[in-house]
């Protein structure tokens, strides 16, 4: 690891537009992330009832993520994720709103997380494929990572900050900070300059193209692989975030503070390995640091499940986070260096459903086996199950090793 390649794709005028851009507005999102969470277990008491939030969030990915990824590939980018992050902007301020009239019910929050959803299932595959537009090619594993140290240093000082002014002032403040942060990202898309994007080739029809999308995904040794492990992190790896407000309040016997400091420490872990990935620079191995990553991950996870003081589940919803996240960078990686630039929108709009489409349905599951059977036992469940696919896949899939 060398501290000077950290930073690299930050050398790029566009990157860095992005960079700022992205870390003000994500500030805000995980602002609204974790006060619309509790909020909700505020109103209903209900582990189960999150768990429909983010199935509603998710469903949208499983009707249009797909369709989002072929009109990346034939329209600008940049113009795409401009109008999805505007009506987001939109939906921030309505829910902001809806709660400091003191209007707000379970069953608004259902139906704006199902309209984020729907927005953000165009943005994603836009979101995914534009950071090659941004670097070079062989500084996108570096960019990918800077990425997610900025998501996940939204998720240490966001989650902090709202459960702060929960506490002090409402939801409505998070929800209406979170809008006024979208115009940050807003701005830096309107101020970069980018070459005309290359029109897809074969794109006469939509479903045509969906097609050449999925045959191309599912037929490359070292793209499916990694797809494949997405979703099983997707669906039995993020449940636990689903149930967090609930851990916090019935397991560690906490509040609004305690939920938002058990978020930060898991961004917190997520950032230091971002840090570590970006770090490494041009390294050849990260087949064998994915699957290292595997393995770590549901044995940290079990541990959490495991201890019932506030110092050490901070610890370990830390060791989670760097493992989780070093899963998802080193996917993601993986997938941008291998996938061909004509298809790359298509087959990111899989990458981003695999992860948004499986995501309600791993929360619904984990919402509701909380309702019935408890946080502690949903969560050592997740984990078992998740180990064992991860063995499966790792012994079926000897080529995951091998990737560079």
């Amino acid at each position: 690891m060398r501290l000077s390649q950290t930073f690299t794709a930050l050398k790029h005028p566009n990157y860095r537009l992005w960079f700022f851009g992205q870390l003000v507005s994500l500030l805000g999102t995980w602002m609204q992330m974790t006060a619309q969470s509790y909020l909700v277990f505020e109103l209903t008491k209900s582990p189960a009832f999150l768990g429909y939030v983010t199935f509603a969030f998710g469903l949208p990915s499983w009707i249009f993520m797909l369709y989002g990824g072929v009109i990346a590939d034939r329209m600008s980018r940049r113009k795409l994720m401009l109008i999805a992050q505007s009506f987001m902007m939109v939906l921030a301020f309505v829910l902001a709103w809806l709660t400091f009239s003191g209007l707000i019910l379970p069953w608004h929050i259902v139906i704006l997380a199902f309209l984020l959803g729907v927005a953000n299932a165009f943005d994603a595959p836009a979101r995914q494929a534009i950071i090659f537009e941004l670097v070079e090619k062989k500084d996108i594993t570096n960019a990918i990572a800077l990425n997610s140290t900025l998501f996940n240093l939204s998720a240490v000082i966001g989650p902090a900050a709202a459960g702060v002014i929960y506490m002090a002032f409402g939801p409505g403040w998070c929800f209406a900070i979170n809008g006024i942060s979208y115009l940050a990202v807003i701005a830096a898309l309107t101020l970069m300059k980018l070459e005309p994007q290359a029109a897809s080739p074969n794109s006469s029809s939509t479903l045509s193209a969906l097609k050449e999308g999925i045959k191309y995904t599912f037929s490359d040794p070292a793209i499916w692989p990694v797809i494949c492990l997405v979703g099983i992190a997707t669906l039995f790896g993020f449940s636990f975030a689903t149930i967090m407000p609930a851990w916090a309040v019935t397991i560690l016997n906490g509040d609004a503070a305690t939920n938002g400091l058990l978020q930060s420490a898991r961004g917190a872990g997520a950032v230091l390995s971002a840090l570590m990935l970006a770090s490494l620079g041009r390294f050849a191995y990260r087949g064998n640091l994915l699957s290292a990553s595997v393995f770590m991950f549901p044995l940290f996870l079990l541990a959490f499940a495991l201890v019932r003081s506030l110092p050490l589940s901070l610890l370990m919803i830390l060791l989670v986070g760097i493992a989780l996240q070093l899963l998802m960078n080193l996917s993601n990686a993986i997938l941008q260096t291998q996938v061909k630039d004509h298809v790359r929108g298509r087959v990111m709009s899989i990458y981003s459903l695999t992860h948004f489409g499986l995501m309600p349905i791993g929360g619904l599951f984990a919402g509701m086996l909380a309702e019935f059977a408890g946080e502690p036992f949903t969560i050592i469940l997740s984990g078992v199950i998740f180990l064992l696919c991860a063995l499966i896949l790792w012994i079926a899939t000897p080529q995951l090793r091998r990737l560079k």
